[in-house]
């Protein structure tokens, strides 16, 4: 073998090396008692989507992606081998879930990356509430400053004070998760529709419920307190779910 050949195989190995540490990458950690699944709508994130206890993964961006990640719940395959949860399913029939939306309620991430270099996000109960979830940017500043980019969660048991009119439940009766009021109730003042668009749209006594626990997410279509925060040259980021 020609001796030219083994600078060849170095220089492609670099290139590797140096494209996946350009990746955005958010490392994941399930906290909690059981098992999850991960999903991500729309596609184009990569990740493993079963979670168990104590386990950690990792997510990678695609350059450009703007979209939600969430936890699945209580998840079992049928008879007709058919796959399903009792919390955050998107209704593919199968462990991966990487385009459809999930069904409520589920507490949501929701991310927009912009070629890399600057990714906006935020935790977000506007379509209720599964499990805790906390984001933590590792590097990176505050787009046009040099603050450091802050966290965002909910890791607060909103079971506890989820009106029962809010509480979502399985098959058996038992809960499983806190609907928001928009989804469950349909009523424009809830949802921000209608003529409670703009700064008519207003916290609601169940938002600001949630609010008080978990003062570090969105609560309602026109919560902007703390804002969607936008992340500047980060490559690093942590999720834990049930981060109590």
């Amino acid at each position: 073998m020609s001796s030219n050949v083994f600078p060849s195989i170095l220089f492609l190995l670099l290139l590797l090396v140096s494209a996946a540490q350009s990746d955005v990458v958010i490392n994941t950690l399930n906290l909690c008692t059981f098992k999850i699944w991960l999903a991500s709508s729309p596609s184009g994130a990569d990740f493993e989507s079963e979670s168990s206890p104590g386990s950690t993964d990792i997510i990678i961006l695609p350059d450009t992606w703007k979209g939600s990640i969430w936890a699945r719940t209580k998840c079992s395959t049928n008879a007709s081998n058919y796959f399903s949860c009792e919390t955050g399913d998107c209704g593919s029939g199968k462990d991966y879930c990487r385009d459809p939306p999930p069904t409520y309620p589920v507490t949501l991430l929701n991310l927009d990356l912009n070629k890399k270099t600057v990714l906006s996000y935020e935790v977000s109960l506007n379509h209720g509430f599964n499990i805790p979830i906390r984001f933590e940017p590792l590097d990176g500043t505050l787009f046009g400053g040099d603050r450091k980019c802050p966290v965002v969660d909910c890791i607060a048991d909103i079971s506890n004070v989820c009106p029962s009119f809010l509480v979502a439940k399985n098959q058996n009766g038992a809960y499983v998760g806190c609907y928001s009021a928009c989804d469950a109730l349909k009523d424009p003042k809830y949802c921000c529709t209608g003529k409670f668009t703009g700064p008519d749209c207003q916290p609601n006594e169940y938002s600001k419920t949630f609010k008080d626990l978990c003062n570090l997410a969105h609560t309602y279509p026109g919560d902007n307190d703390p804002p969607t925060y936008k992340c500047s040259e980060g490559t690093s980021f942590n999720i834990t779910f049930c981060a109590f």
